[in-house]
């Protein structure tokens, strides 16, 4: 049967792990979480997140972290196409033309976060989490993440595997990874 998480790291469902692992992971975000803070304040930059897949998990994961406000300016949960245009000024055109979960949309929705929100700092989640809504070319778990730090901006495609909330969790994990990489080489 599966069980949260527990505590406030996370607050994803998942399927029981081996003992002591869970806490392995919440301890891994957490420490990778405060090493963003330290290098976001360091440089005096703000992080804004834009999330599909992810429904707001990622936020929720970065403000669990006392003191966040001072580094982390918000984020928007794009679910539906329709909020990824109005919100974030993806183009209708690459919507319909290579779908929301591709290169193209993420890349729009990283840098639209970063105006709507004045950060310097930004990461776009767009995915599919599953069960259902996979395809032959996009199957469940193939998650596309674009970051973009001032000016600078990259995306790498991922093809996670597990359950819904398994997904969402490997893909904040990876979200957050990209940045505190991305951040420690400015």
């Amino acid at each position: 049967m599966p069980r949260s998480l527990g505590g406030d790291e996370v607050g994803a469902t998942v399927l029981p792990c081996p003992k002591g692992v869970e806490m392995q992971i919440k301890d891994d975000i957490r420490n990778e979480i405060k090493v963003l803070a330290e290098l976001l304040l360091q440089r005096k930059w703000m992080l804004a997140t834009a999330e599909s897949c992810t429904g707001g998990l990622l936020g929720h994961t970065l403000t669990n972290i006392p003191g966040s406000s001072t580094w982390y300016a918000g984020g928007v949960i794009t679910y539906a196409n329709e909020m990824k245009i109005s919100l974030l000024g993806v183009d209708p055109l690459v919507i319909e033309k290579y779908g929301a979960v591709s290169e193209n949309c993420v890349l729009q929705m990283v840098s639209g976060v970063c105006k709507l929100t004045s950060a310097q700092v930004g990461v776009a989640i767009s995915g599919i989490a599953g069960p259902g809504g996979g395809t032959k070319d996009k199957p469940v778990g193939t998650v596309f993440m674009a970051w973009q730090i001032k000016n600078r901006n990259w995306v790498k495609k991922f093809q996670f595997s597990g359950n819904r909330q398994e997904i969402k969790l490997q893909s904040v994990q990876q979200a957050i990874c990209g940045l505190v990489k991305g951040v420690s080489e400015e």
